[in-house]
């Protein structure tokens, strides 16, 4: 990962740390925010593709756009982007964690490393920069998080398990924290899209499964300005359409092995 240039710490400016930021939701937030005049950190692993939305955006808005090139699933390069920017005197106001990527079929076949990888991204990975840049900003009285989930987070999922697992944990945390923080002038907001229009079910193994003809998906540009309005708003929950808001409140009534036969169907 590249060392930032030394910046002055006089009237510090706020930036904003977006992780994903290469596509899908996490470009859209970045498109976003950059016509919204936010100064930005955008965080993955393809760094040459950061880059160049980086000078793109930089030139259009008129903003500070730093492209860091992480391995967020790795430890020691989490470890290396955080001290980075704390030498570097980057006030991290408003956090993203976006990054995240899931997996099909049935988990006795499942390739460990590839689950593990997707454990260490969604959940540790969201969890460690959360800890990281909290205190800070408890410490300024401001500071918004955006921790980007799933409905999926709401349900049993099988064929998907443990990524729905690891959607789940980021329900659950991200709704303890947004009661903790209570009176810090720091929020946490959970972004819940449906199906959005990205690539991640082909990644995820899962391109043909009934799910993606039944349910339309949402695009992602969609999803991210549902999510930015949200977080801003320092509400707790960012639920996008009527149909997902119906299921998720109406998830509370249906027994889970009609849930699981549901889901297992929709995923083949």
């Amino acid at each position: 990962m590249e060392t930032l240039k030394k910046e002055s710490t006089a009237n510090e400016p706020d930036y904003a740390l977006i992780t994903g930021a290469s596509g899908g939701i996490g470009y859209e937030l970045v498109t976003i925010m950059a016509a919204k005049g936010h100064n930005m950190v955008l965080v993955a692993r393809s760094g040459d593709k950061l880059k160049q939305i980086a000078d793109d955006l930089s030139k259009r808005f008129s903003i500070r756009v730093i492209p860091m090139a992480v391995n967020l699933g790795e430890e020691s390069e989490r470890i290396n982007l955080v001290d980075n920017i704390r030498k570097n005197n980057i006030k991290i106001t408003i956090l993203v964690n976006n990054a995240g990527f899931g997996d099909a079929g049935y988990f006795a076949d499942a390739d460990w490393q590839k689950n593990e990888r997707m454990i260490q991204l969604n959940i540790t990975a969201l969890t460690h920069l959360t800890r990281e840049f909290l205190p800070d900003m408890i410490a300024r009285n401001e500071g918004k998080i955006l921790n980007v989930a799933s409905i999926a987070g709401y349900l049993p999922g099988p064929l998907m398990s443990v990524y729905y697992a690891t959607k789940s944990f980021v329900v659950s945390f991200s709704n303890a924290l947004h009661s903790e923080l209570r009176g810090t002038g720091v929020t946490v907001t959970t972004l819940s899209p449906g199906p959005v229009e990205t690539n991640f079910f082909t990644e995820a193994g899962a391109a043909d499964a009934k799910v993606n003809k039944l349910m339309k998906p949402a695009s992602a540009q969609s999803v991210a300005h549902y999510g930015y309005i949200r977080m801003m708003q320092g509400k707790r929950k960012a639920i996008q359409g009527l149909n997902n808001k119906f299921m998720v409140f109406g998830l509370r009534f249906v027994p889970s092995f009609v849930t699981n036969y549901l889901l297992k169907r929709l995923h083949r």
